[in-house]
């Protein structure tokens, strides 16, 4: 079932959902299964299944020279989603990059996720690789997420790469995209920001999810802001609970997000990550409560590969 479906016959009531990382190449997919089997109590009617770009590893030659070659730490995810989707009888949602992949590799993929009964994609950029200032496309890939959707809704349309008229064979494709309540790292503006998401729902996008965030003023602005630009689909918030007190530095970097002095001062009392585990727990529970309130469609989790925090936060609301 579409995510889209899934909120419409929620009539109203705020859905629990919950993203989660693929296993690192040549560990089991077992350690993946005990954090998921703890969430599954709360009746998730989807998962999301994040893809990892390539990446560069430096191979020592013996001679005092490196060898640099590609590799992927976290393959698999359209296998993933397909052994989660039998296993626990709930629809998984791949994400679908621009970088790294050419767009017949993303055709291929997309047909794959056909084939096994996806019925739902996550549209992303991606991030620049470690030695790149800023992202740089593939050769022969998608410059930008609003040129992924458009490759999702030609596909959607009977349209492929190679093909010279529209084929009877059309996948039915529900498009997800990320919204930035603190604007996109690279974008100029809030304003500009904006833009971008309301020509990527123009171009397909069926739903949005935003990044983390930890003041929730920030979320209400930006969805006013959307659906004043004409942005009307789905807006889910996505929420991390802060679990370490290095999070503090590694949030706002990475993502460049702003953290509330209140939740800071909290979490540098602890003593332990013990404790700031249990303060993240506390305000996300807070944070959601309040979103839910608002009439958020669904209460989106970034579990990082770990459960026990989410749990807690379910146990407090579903």
């Amino acid at each position: 079932m579409k995510v889209t479906e899934h909120i419409e016959n929620a009539k109203g009531k705020t859905l629990f959902s919950f993203e989660i990382i693929p296993p690192k190449k040549g560990t089991s997919i077992d350690e993946l299964y005990n954090n998921i089997d703890p969430l599954m109590e709360f009746k998730p009617p989807f998962i999301d299944v994040t893809t990892s770009r390539e990446e560069y590893v430096y191979i020592d030659k013996g001679d005092g020279l490196l060898d640099r070659k590609i590799t992927r730490m976290r393959p698999g995810t359209v296998g993933i989603c397909a052994a989660i989707k039998h296993k626990y009888n709930v629809d998984t949602i791949p994400h679908v990059l621009c970088g790294g992949f050419t767009k017949e590799e993303t055709e291929y993929l997309l047909v794959d996720c056909h084939y096994l009964g996806i019925e739902n994609v996550m549209a992303l950029r991606g991030d620049a690789m470690k030695h790149q200032q800023y992202f740089e496309p593939s050769e022969g890939g998608n410059h930008f997420a609003c040129d992924l959707v458009k490759q999702m809704t030609n596909l959607n349309q009977g349209k492929y790469l190679l093909d010279v008229v529209e084929s009877d064979y059309k996948t039915d494709f529900c498009i997800g995209v990320a919204g930035y309540p603190e604007k996109h790292l690279e974008a100029p503006s809030l304003v500009s920001d904006l833009k971008r998401l309301k020509e990527k729902v123009d171009a397909g996008a069926d739903y949005v999810v935003t990044q983390m965030f930890f003041d929730n003023k920030k979320f209400f602005d930006f969805v006013e802001s959307a659906r004043e630009i004409g942005i009307t689909v789905p807006i889910i918030p996505g929420i991390k609970p802060i679990a370490v007190k290095r999070h503090l530095q590694l949030l706002p970097q990475v993502f460049k997000i702003d953290i509330p002095e209140e939740l800071i001062s909290e979490v540098e009392a602890c003593k332990d990550n013990k404790a700031v585990r249990q303060v993240g727990i506390e305000w996300a529970i807070q944070q959601s409560k309040e979103l839910r309130d608002f009439g958020v469609p669904v209460l989106h989790y970034y579990s990082m590969g770990k459960s026990d925090n989410i749990k807690a936060i379910a146990e407090a609301l579903f």
